[in-house]
């Protein structure tokens, strides 16, 4: 089936070419439109009803129309001249605030044609003033995603609009929490995105033109996956809106990093073997010379993206909502940059031909040596030293995962107005006075005010409660919200373990009979989370595990294989792991790591790593098929595979390290780009061929390969060890005179070896 996919690619190249520069331009226009409109903000909606604060925002919904969320913000209103508020100043706050809210804050033209228009009338309420009289605080609640430009464009008229109405009578306005965080931590990061951008980019273009000399090769890849980027992203958001289905804000970014990394990733793997063909099949045109790349190294291409697509996909059985959107949503992406990589890429190589590398005409002549070739014998010829070493690397850093906490602080905002405001609310108010918590209590009848009044009174001596607001009651007063003000910040470890303690302690408790009572914010989600989190690491580990174990069974028909590569990458995770517990927990002293880490690593780095295994594995087992000792086998496998696989590997590296910029995703950033250097050098190219050379080709059983007459005790010493490069080299100017089949005899009349079918080689 993959023969015959990219056969057809290659021989309709020019109808593949404009059909996928259709769908790039079309998909890109309603990725780009209907993206925002899919996705949710709030982590809270992902969770299962059965959580307690998934039972709060439901309370919230039913009986009073409301639906605490992230867009909402504080505004801190004071003097400017830094004086005490007055009577006077307090009505002057309440009339501008009146006027603000009644006013329609209109959106700029939208950019994309079907891009929603946020325009709307702000809610802006009343809030308490500062026990020292200097401030007093207003809530605002914006409606839409957070994440959307357009919502943003609104926030930031009405922001700029409210700071010039206080100012005019003689007040100043500040504004944290909710959306004005995001807004402010957005600018701030705005130009060192760019920069970082443009970084990745260079890095990307840098590393192709080193290896190709060619600024085609350099930037076709670059272009071609911006194309399949905006098709995957246009199919995403598409059947998201098609199907109803939420989407966490965080796919596009993921979408985007990924798809670019494994895009140059494969086009690499078909550009060094599409060199390797033209140089060694110089009687080959373009489009056969595309075909036989394709059909060499589409398989192997196939069962990575599969790999990777099992591995995500296996997240839609999670419990967390985050989770199950977040897989599938990668799974289809990497789908469709698979097809791409198998019909678009291959038809890109048949168009271009030999031009693909100009100026340069060095690729014509096979290199003589090199770094990987010295890699390749210094593996091949001592395994159980390159092994020992690796094996040696991995488990000290895998160590370091001892003690290993799962952190769900946030990370370090820049600093920005919005911290600067929540600071100065601290300093005179509790420090949840920014982002409150609220209390739902329901029953099926009228709730008695004394039993609510009573448990109001509980919460507000619950050690760690501030502040605990007066009950509002829905207008059936079957349901009551009780405001509840931590004492620390409702971001951190303390606040998410005063809630889960202490607080919901009180609740069952005092909760009045015949009721029931649930508490939302950000430390109540932010704890159910944790619980949702750990029970779907314990079964997401195990099937992603078990998929792409059958996917290497499929791919490389062994039994001992398979084993090798998932013991391999194993190890690979369990020492990024280390490594990233060892730099942020217990080297920068921080309270943990990010709790979506392990799984995050777990499924890029091993899925993602053993791309390069499959690549590495699949050119042994070729090798290893040839009459010839496994030792050369395996060298010769090293010496033409570890160049495509160390700069597949920095591309990919380098666009996940792209994301140590930003501290929301530093963690991640950082882990994940080691994850991936380790997969590439030290066990594609280091240990999985060491093990190779050591197990011979009982790697590959129960297949049997025609090479094993090299391995047999009985065989001459001058058959089984002999290097027999320079019956290659005859061979291979043979070959490049008068063809394949004059090659094929040049080796076999030099080496002394059986000849072959061309087919099988």
């Amino acid at each position: 089936m993959i023969r015959s996919l990219t056969s057809f690619a290659t021989r309709r190249r020019w109808l593949t070419i404009i059909v996928w520069a259709v769908l790039g331009i079309a998909l890109t226009v309603v990725g780009q439109s209907l993206m925002y409109k899919a996705t949710d903000s709030q982590p809270g909606d992902f969770l299962p009803k059965g959580y307690d604060s998934a039972a709060a925002l439901q309370v919230a919904e039913d009986e009073f129309g409301t639906k605490p969320d992230a867009n909402a913000a504080t505004v801190l209103v004071a003097r400017a001249d830094g004086a005490k508020l007055t009577g006077a100043d307090r009505e002057r706050i309440g009339a501008i605030a009146a006027d603000l809210a009644d006013r329609k804050v209109t959106m700029p033209p939208a950019e994309e044609p079907l891009m929603e228009d946020h325009s709307q009338k702000p809610k802006l309420s009343a809030g308490p003033t500062s026990p020292d009289g200097a401030f007093q605080l207003l809530s605002l609640s914006l409606s839409g995603n957070m994440n959307d430009p357009g919502l943003q464009d609104v926030y930031e008229e009405f922001r700029d609009d409210a700071r010039q109405e206080f100012e005019d009578a003689g007040l100043r306005a500040g504004f944290t929490g909710g959306i004005a965080s995001t807004v402010d931590t957005a600018e701030a990061g705005e130009h060192r995105e760019v920069i970082i951008g443009a970084l990745t980019m260079g890095l990307i273009v840098l590393l192709n033109v080193l290896v190709f000399r060619s600024p085609l090769a350099a930037l076709l890849p670059l272009l071609a996956c911006s194309l399949i980027g905006g098709v995957a992203m246009g199919a995403v958001a598409g059947a998201a809106q098609l199907f109803d289905i939420r989407l966490d804000g965080s796919v596009p970014s993921l979408i985007n990093v990924i798809l670019l990394g494994i895009g140059i990733d494969y086009f690499l793997f078909l550009l060094f073997r599409f060199r390797e063909q033209l140089r060694t099949h110089p009687e080959q045109n373009a489009r056969e010379a595309a075909a036989a790349t394709a059909a060499k190294v589409g398989g192997a291409i196939a069962s990575a993206g599969l790999t990777i697509v099992a591995a995500f996909a296996t997240l839609g059985i999670a419990s967390f909502g985050q989770f199950r959107v977040l897989g599938p949503s990668i799974a289809v992406s990497v789908l469709v940059m698979l097809l791409a990589s198998l019909t678009l890429m291959p038809a890109l190589l048949a168009v271009t031909g030999r031009a693909m590398f100009w100026p340069t005409k060095a690729w014509r002549k096979e290199p003589r040596g090199g770094l990987a070739a010295r890699v390749g014998d210094a593996v091949a010829h001592k395994p159980v030293r390159h092994a020992a070493a690796a094996l040696a690397l991995l488990g000290v850093l895998s160590a370091g995962a001892m003690g290993v906490k799962m952190s769900y602080d946030q990370p370090a905002p820049d600093r920005t107005d919005a911290v600067r405001v929540s600071e100065e609310i601290a300093r005179s108010m509790p420090a949840g006075a920014t982002d409150p918590h609220t209390v739902y209590v329901r029953a099926d009848r009228p709730l008695d005010q004394g039993a609510v009044d009573s448990l109001a009174g509980a919460l507000a001596r619950t050690e760690g409660v501030g502040q605990v607001l007066p009950a509002q009651y829905d207008k059936d007063r079957d349901a009551a919200a009780i405001g509840v003000v931590l004492k620390v910040a409702s971001d951190t470890s303390e606040a998410r373990e005063l809630v889960s303690g202490p607080v919901r302690g009180a609740l069952a408790e005092h909760t009045p009979d015949g009721a029931e009572a649930h508490i939302t914010g950000t430390a109540a989600i932010y704890s159910d989370i944790s619980e949702a989190v750990d029970k779907d690491l314990r079964k997401v580990f195990p099937i992603a595990a078990a998929l792409i174990a059958l996917i290497l069974l499929l791919l490389l028909r062994s039994l001992i294989a398979p084993v090798v590569l998932l013991i391999a990458v194993g190890l690979g995770f369990t020492a990024t792991l280390g490594a990233a517990t060892f730099t942020f927990q217990h080297t920068l002293d921080r309270a943990g790591v990010t709790f979506t880490l392990p799984l995050v690593l777990f499924l890029f780095v091993v899925a993602l790593g053993t791309d390069y295994n499959i690549l590495i594995s699949d050119r042994i087992r070729e090798e290893m098929a040839r009459p010839v000792p496994v030792r050369k086998a395996v060298a010769k496998a090293v010496r033409h595979t570890a160049p495509a696989i160390t700069t597949a590997g920095l591309v990919l590296a380098g666009s996940f390290a792209s994301l140590v910029a930003d501290p929301a995703t530093q963690e991640v950033g950082f882990s994940t780009a080691l994850g991936i250097l380790l997969s590439a050098v030290v066990l594609s190219i280091v240990l999985v061929p060491a093990l190779a050379v050591l197990l011979g080709r009982a790697m590959w059983w129960p297949s049997r390969g025609r090479g094993e007459a090299y391995d047999a005790p009985d065989a001459p010493d001058a058959l089984r060890y002999a290097d027999d490069s320079a019956g290659d080299r005859v061979g291979d100017r043979a070959g490049d005179r008068v063809g394949d089949g004059a090659g094929d005899r040049g080796r076999d009349a030099f080496g002394g070896r059986t000849p072959y079918p061309a087919e099988r080689r």
